[in-house]
C-alpha cells in the first residue's frame, strides 16, 4: 500500500493520520508507560535529559550561524548580542523564560528596523 495506491479524496489525510501516528505517537506512548516506572534520579533519565537539551541547543546555534528567512538579512553580530543578551535577561529576571525571548526579539526587531 503506498500514499498513491487510492484516489478517494479521503486517503491522503487518513495516510497522513496514520503515518503520522506511526512515527510520532508509538514512541510517545512508550515514553509515557517506560518513563513512568523511572526515578527522577536514575542515570538514564538524566542521560535523556541532558540529550534534549544539547539537541535544542544546537538547533539554537544552528540558527544563529546559519538562519532563514527574515533572520537571514540581519549580522551575525546582532544574532550573537540578540542571543547573548537574551540570556542574561532570563538569568537576571530569576530565570523567566518569556523575558529572555522578548528582550533578545527586541533587540533583533531593532536591529532589523535600524538596518544592522
Amino acid at each position: 500500500m503506498s500514499y498513491f495506491s487510492n484516489s478517494a479524496w479521503w486517503w491522503p489525510y487518513l495516510f497522513i493520520l496514520v503515518a503520522g501516528f506511526a512515527a510520532t505517537d508509538i514512541w510517545r506512548f512508550l515514553g509515557v508507560y517506560f518513563g513512568g516506572k523511572l526515578s527522577e534520579d536514575s542515570d538514564l533519565l538524566v542521560l535523556v535529559r541532558t540529550m534534549a537539551t544539547a539537541l535544542v541547543a544546537a538547533v539554537i546555534g544552528n540558527l544563529i550561524v546559519f538562519p532563514g528567512g527574515a533572520l537571514a538579512h540581519t549580522s551575525l553580530v546582532l544574532r550573537i548580542a540578540a542571543a547573548g543578551l537574551g540570556f542574561v535577561a532570563y538569568l537576571l529576571s530569576g530565570k523567566r523564560m518569556v523575558v529572555g525571548i522578548i528582550v533578545a526579539e527586541l533587540l533583533l526587531l531593532a536591529g532589523l528596523y535600524l538596518d544592522f
